[in-house]
């Protein structure tokens, strides 16, 4: 059975489809983008333009990300591999390979402006991974057209500020000595990098606020809370908002951190006592000691003041 027939016979066997996350890009490569295994189809390139609008609006993923593609290109380039940092609509933005290798990443479409969403080329690393929200490996023939069995890819979705994917990063290699083995290191490491990723574009949406990480057993990718200074939730990645049982409208609607990460209620109350009484006193030093001023500083009676005095204590 030639990869075609084995590829339609698979798509289609409902169970198949059902278990197998590949077996179900197969099925959507067929049944909801119109595709055939065996037609030469290279993927969709976009225009200098076109690139350049892209590219403009992923700009901070661009910067956030290059570190990290330079960082793990400097340790795996020389072992045959592109890398790809593509937009969340498979777009291809940034390409890190090495010269000698171009040719052959060239001829299968590997390059800037190249678009690998599964409606272009079907199964695949990039297009596969934005898909299902998952990273993947797609091993050789595991690809949907017959032309691209002789790659093999790792690739994880990076996830914006508020959880939603915005972007892929990819390692693709033409070796056929890259068995699975290998294919499992590399997907390691691009996963790494997503969430290295994720956490900068989160760091750079918060920026000047707290950002506090929140443990999660089991969870490889960060789980961390944007805090403001009255301890409310400001935003919150897709760990986070897993662990927690978070969403936007809950993030809008203002909950406090210490509710979240169910923090002893005593310990708030005292954490609460100690704040206003340190405000308090505050207000009362640059009043030099002087009551009423401190108290019109504040918009509140003289008396009012006072009996907030004795409740914390002041003297």
């Amino acid at each position: 059975m030639n990869h075609s027939d084995h590829v339609q016979a698979v798509a289609l066997h409902a169970s198949a489809a059902a278990s197998s996350p590949v077996a179900a890009s197969w099925r959507r490569c067929l049944t909801v983008h119109g595709l055939s295994p065996e037609e030469a189809r290279s993927p969709i390139r976009l225009s200098e333009a076109e690139l350049r609008l892209a590219r403009e609006a992923s700009g901070t993923l661009i910067e956030e990300a290059t570190g990290e593609i330079d960082r793990l290109f400097s340790t795996l380039g020389r072992a045959g591999c592109c890398l790809l940092l593509t937009d969340g609509n498979g777009v291809a933005l940034e390409r890190r390979g090495a010269a000698g290798d171009d040719k052959d990443f060239r001829g299968v479409g590997l390059w800037s402006g190249t678009v690998w969403s599964e409606a272009s080329v079907g199964t695949n690393g990039i297009g596969t991974a934005i898909a299902d929200e998952r990273p993947v490996v797609i091993y050789r023939d595991q690809h949907f057209l017959s032309q691209n069995t002789r790659l093999s890819c790792a690739t994880a979705p990076i996830r914006d500020h508020r959880g939603r994917i915005a972007a892929a990063i990819d390692i693709s290699t033409c070796r056929e000595d890259a068995g699975e083995m290998a294919m499992t290191i590399l997907s390691q490491a691009v996963r790494d990098a997503a969430s290295r990723i994720e956490a900068n574009l989160f760091r750079r949406a918060f920026a000047g606020h707290r950002i506090l990480l929140v443990p999660a057993e089991g969870k490889t990718t960060p789980a961390l809370l944007a805090i403001d200074r009255d301890d409310l939730v400001l935003g919150a990645t897709r760990t986070a908002r897993l662990v927690l049982g978070l969403d936007d409208g809950r993030i809008a609607a203002g909950i406090p951190a210490s509710d979240l990460l169910q923090e002893d209620a005593a310990a708030a109350e005292d954490s609460l006592h100690d704040a206003e009484r340190a405000a308090l006193r505050r207000v009362l030093s640059r009043a030099q000691g002087n009551v009423s001023a401190a108290a019109d500083s504040l918009g509140i009676s003289r008396a009012t003041l006072y009996r907030k005095m004795k409740k914390l204590s002041i003297n």
